[in-house]
């Protein structure tokens, strides 16, 4: 067996543990080790593993300092708030809750990342349902599954994945990211929302809220996480009009923020530091060593000339295969590791806007079809089980099957318009 042969079988390995998590052990574990076991059997120098690693390195500072934000802002009942107001403005129907859950899905993913949305609006909408006595709280908890990555790529900011694909080489303007991925974005956000409706219509009309949903009192320290919130969001839309990398003003912009308000609340940092997911680095940093070691390979090099050739045979065409192949791909081994190959297929083949906008479309919006999908909807799946909920992953590929195939082309037919 070739040495090429072996680092994909361990690549393929890792992706498998990442997606299945044998013996319950968390998807860092997985990835770590099959950056361990590449190094052992000397697949990959040490060189090109701290190479690995160091091109994680703007993606890392961007997660931390948007799950500092995330959970400052969850510790404080800001979302609690957020999907409570929401419930109470529902006067008594199911329709318009689930709308205004979405509408809140949509801000807090765009703003946030898809990963905040799974991982703090879930729980905060599972309690205000609970409060409202709604008889059965999964129409809106899928909107926060479904709405997480049909949102994710309005914004460089909206999704880790984005900052994954143009890891090692350019992030586009925001400009120039307006001008791919708006139109493309509004489709995916309309059309996931129409078809997540349609499946979820019956459960709704035969749904009750309760009418005397009491609002809650916004607390000082929640007001002073939401500015904080409000004006990281302002930083970093003006660092990418500014072609500035995301990592830097994301990290520091958290750091500050909660420095300021754990001051002014005379509250200590452990807690917000404990309530981090801190495994999602090594997970990420593992993944870029595995990248490292296949592109070495020549693996990268050959679907960047089949995507190369694609272009130039038509690039309509591309368009329509690279997004729906990246998509499929994404759901068997997860974005995470199909947004890595991806991205240094994309940067090697030099390809136009439209083609690595339709890599990025499939990376983001792909993973609606299964619940390993994307790492936010792990995370939101992690998040039902803590509340003693279940959804099973076939009757999850059924959905996502009638929500995200019809989103996923219709967004590539807006992009191959553009």
């Amino acid at each position: 067996m070739t040495e090429s042969a072996i680092t994909w079988g361990i690549a393929g390995l890792t992706a498998l543990g990442v997606v299945a998590r044998p013996f319950r052990w968390p998807e860092a574990v997985w990835a770590v080790l099959g950056a361990a076991l590449l190094l052992s059997l000397r697949l990959i120098g040490s060189a090109d593993v701290w190479a690995g690693i160091f091109k994680g390195f703007d993606v890392y500072l961007f997660l931390i300092g948007m799950m500092l934000l995330s959970e400052l802002a969850r510790r404080e009942g800001l979302f609690d708030w957020v999907a409570a107001i929401a419930t109470s403005h529902a006067k008594g129907s199911p329709r318009r809750l689930f709308l205004l859950v979405y509408v809140v899905g949509v801000v807090v993913t765009v703003f946030l990342s898809n990963d905040a949305t799974a991982v703090v609006l879930t729980p905060a909408v599972y309690a205000a349902c609970r409060a409202a006595r709604v008889r059965d709280p999964m129409p809106y908890l899928l909107v926060c599954a479904f709405i997480a990555n049909a949102a994710s790529f309005v914004l460089p900011i909206s999704n880790p994945a984005n900052l994954v694909i143009f890891a090692g080489g350019e992030m586009p303007s925001l400009s120039r990211w307006m001008a791919t991925f708006l139109l493309p974005s509004i489709v995916s956000i309309v059309v996931t929302f129409a078809c997540l409706y349609w499946t979820q219509r019956r459960a709704l009309s035969e749904d009750s809220i309760a009418q005397d949903v009491e609002e809650p009192t916004l607390s000082h320290s929640a007001k002073l996480a939401g500015w904080g919130l409000l004006i990281t969001a302002v930083i970093l839309i003006a660092a990418s009009a500014m072609h500035v990398d995301l990592g830097v003003p994301t990290f520091a912009a958290g750091v500050v923020s909660t420095i300021i308000i754990l001051a002014l609340t005379r509250q200590s940092p452990v807690e917000t530091i404990r309530g981090i997911s801190w495994s999602v680095l090594p997970l990420v940093g593992g993944l870029f060593v595995i990248v490292e070691a296949v592109n070495h390979t020549g693996l990268t090099a050959l679907l960047s000339d089949r995507l190369a050739s694609l272009v130039a045979h038509s690039q309509t065409q591309a368009v329509g295969a690279a997004g729906l192949s990246v998509a499929i791909i994404s759901n068997l081994v997860n974005n995470l590791p199909a947004g890595l190959f991806a991205g240094s297929a994309v940067q090697a083949a030099h390809v136009p806007d439209t083609i690595a906008g339709a890599v990025l479309i499939g990376v983001d919006l792909g993973p609606n079809l299964s619940v390993t999908g994307s790492l936010a909807t792990i995370l939101w799946l992690a998040a039902l089980r803590r509340e003693g909920l279940h959804m099973g992953a076939w009757a999850f590929l059924k959905l996502g099957a009638v929500v995200m195939l019809p989103a996923l082309i219709l967004s590539l037919a807006a992009l191959a318009l553009i």
